[in-house]
């Protein structure tokens, strides 16, 4: 006798929650722009749309979830307040609406939380707790706390109401630019894909949702594929860089989304370079991680109408100089040379010669007598210099080579 296939179990969130939730947050939060990059998608090979989640009040699209979830509360747990371990965006967002809404918020912070983050949520009214070294004792603390003051946790990601809040970007998304049949969403806890992955697969076409991850932290591509690639680094897309994944997130991930893709520092860098200098918009790492997706994969993506969520834009500003500069080192508009020279008066003159002649500017000169295996009478140059392209680089490199000085160019990592 044949066994009847088992019906799927219905997901935590459906498209009814989701559309509930946009119909709550709606009037207090920014329908942000959904806008066609026509440069990306001349670059990319994909027709590729951005909705611009940086532009929310605070910067990212977090505070979808909080304020849905705050919506939620009875008036009894409104009294009391809620609580959440965030370091980041989760706690700008629920501090914010907290205070709009007149609940008391509480963030548990690990102690070393940058002061500037610390200060920015205190700003918006919440209570700052710093606990621990790393978020995981914060976590733990939160936990407490919330039992012995009888507060709401609110989870960043692994919580139904979150998950609906978040899923309003694709809501949106999607009746701004209809065409789009592939989402390339970040990954770190699971929220954001969850929730908008709901919403593509009750379209009439449902349309493909790939996840994307940091190299460095993939916590939810070892779980869904039943790998063991390490966790852990300095990574420039903080914002997902998670250990520890969700459960709800997991289980609705497992069956919904498409694929996964993990990628680079080095794209991750290239990624929010472009966004920058193409779109002139500032994005945080993981809000540039779905276009280093499509940077990584071309043959991926080509051909096909990509939405990307760019997720935030609260990144420190040194951070994001050391990014655009180093940038500009790998196209060839920045570099730093080594030059072998004898240690005679003039050197320096006949060889700054050289980059007059070739119209290349120099920034900084370093000289290296003591600490180089060159003999007594040789030195060493470091020329720190700004051309207009790889190319112009590549004639200074050979009219220095020419003249007869050995030339080594210093690369970046």
């Amino acid at each position: 006798m044949a066994t009847a296939a088992k019906t799927p179990a219905p997901l935590p969130v459906s498209i009814a929650d989701v559309e509930a939730a946009h119909m709550r947050i709606g009037p207090s939060i920014v329908r942000t722009p959904t806008l066609l990059s026509k440069t990306l998608s001349a670059l990319t090979g994909a027709k590729v749309y951005l909705k611009f989640e940086n532009l929310q009040f605070t910067a990212a699209y977090k505070e979808r979830g909080a304020l849905n979830k705050l919506l939620q509360l009875d008036d009894a747990a409104r009294s009391r307040g809620v609580i959440a371990a965030s370091a980041g965006n989760h706690a700008q967002g629920l501090a914010y609406h907290g205070a709009r809404l007149g609940i008391p918020v509480t963030i548990v912070m690990p102690k070393s939380t940058p002061t500037v983050k610390v200060s920015q949520t205190e700003g918006h009214g919440a209570t700052v707790i710093l606990s621990g070294e790393r978020f995981d004792d914060a976590y733990a603390q939160a936990l407490v706390v919330a039992e012995e003051r009888g507060l709401t946790f609110v989870h960043p990601f692994d919580d139904p109401a979150i998950i609906a809040g978040q899923g309003t970007v694709a809501l949106e998304m999607l009746a701004d630019a209809p065409d789009i049949d592939t989402l390339a969403v970040p990954i770190g806890g699971g929220g954001l894909i969850s929730g908008c992955a709901v919403v593509a697969k009750a379209q009439a076409t449902p349309i493909e949702v790939v996840g994307v991850q940091a190299e460095l932290f993939p916590s939810m591509y070892n779980r869904i594929n039943g790998a063991d690639l390490p966790i852990g680094g300095d990574t420039l897309a903080e914002g997902i860089a998670v250990k520890e994944p969700g459960s709800v997130t997991s289980a609705i991930i497992r069956e919904i989304v498409d694929d996964m893709v993990l990628v680079s520092e080095r794209d991750l860098e290239k990624a929010l370079s472009l966004l920058l200098q193409i779109e002139k918009t500032v994005v945080e790492g993981a809000g540039a991680a779905g276009l280093a997706a499509l940077i990584s994969n071309p043959a991926r993506f080509a051909g096909r109408t990509v939405g990307l969520v760019l997720t935030g834009g609260n990144i420190d500003t040194r951070l994001l100089a050391n990014v655009l500069l180093r940038d500009l080192a790998r196209s060839g508009r920045l570099a730093r040379l080594r030059i072998r020279l004898q240690d005679r008066p003039g050197a320096l003159f006949h060889v700054a010669r050289i980059f007059d002649q070739e119209a290349v500017n120099i920034l900084e000169l370093a000289h290296q007598r003591i600490f180089t295996n060159l003999p007594a009478k040789g030195l060493s140059l470091d020329v720190e210099c700004e051309t207009r392209d790889k190319a112009h680089l590549e004639r200074l490199v050979a009219a220095l080579t020419a003249a007869g000085y050995e030339v080594t160019p210093v690369e970046l990592a």
